[in-house]
């Protein structure tokens, strides 16, 4: 990692329909400049949700331009060079992921599933706030951190403790 350049981050879940999208557009939008988010899934579903959409959308995210992508595109000779990767669904923290090049540091940031909350439009919009709303908890914490000045060992720590805290309401 160096600092001439952004940081690419990586946020990965298994359909890339949501939540993994959600982190995509908070990173560039906290990272002011300093990191440049990405999304994929190991099974992406082709689509954003239109629910992911309403909620970045509500929060006055930029949302041209993003689609639901397979982790193969970050696994090439010619894809972003990756500094972090981001598993934020359960479901991805246990697969076999592609070998990133350059090595990034990884943590797991499992969030529920908002996609999956059945119930009336009102409960799956809340769902989806408070995927934002943890998220954003995390990455706010996550580009706070004074990332030269902590060897590698020591930023892996960190990064795992914030995927530990559980961000609860205020």
């Amino acid at each position: 990692m160096t600092e001439d350049r952004p940081y690419n981050v990586l946020f990965l879940c298994t359909g890339n329909s949501a939540r993994s999208i959600i982190a995509e557009c908070i990173v560039n939008r906290l990272g002011q400049g300093r990191s440049r988010g990405y999304s994929a899934g190991s099974h992406p579903t082709g689509e954003v949700n239109p629910l992911a959409i309403d909620t970045l959308k509500a929060l006055d995210h930029p949302t041209d331009g993003l689609r639901s992508k397979s982790w193969d595109e970050f696994a090439v000779a010619d894809a972003p060079p990756l500094d972090f990767v981001f598993t934020v669904c359960d479901n991805a923290a246990h697969e076999v992921c592609p070998v990133w090049p350059g090595q990034p540091v990884s943590a797991h940031w499992g969030v529920p599933d908002s996609v999956a909350v059945s119930g009336t439009t009102a409960e799956k919009r809340l769902a989806f706030a408070e995927a934002h709303r943890m998220l954003q908890n995390r990455i706010s914490s996550f580009v706070s951190l004074p990332i030269h000045s902590l060897d590698r060992l020591n930023l892996q720590k960190r990064l795992g403790e914030i995927g530990a805290t559980r961000h609860e309401r205020a």
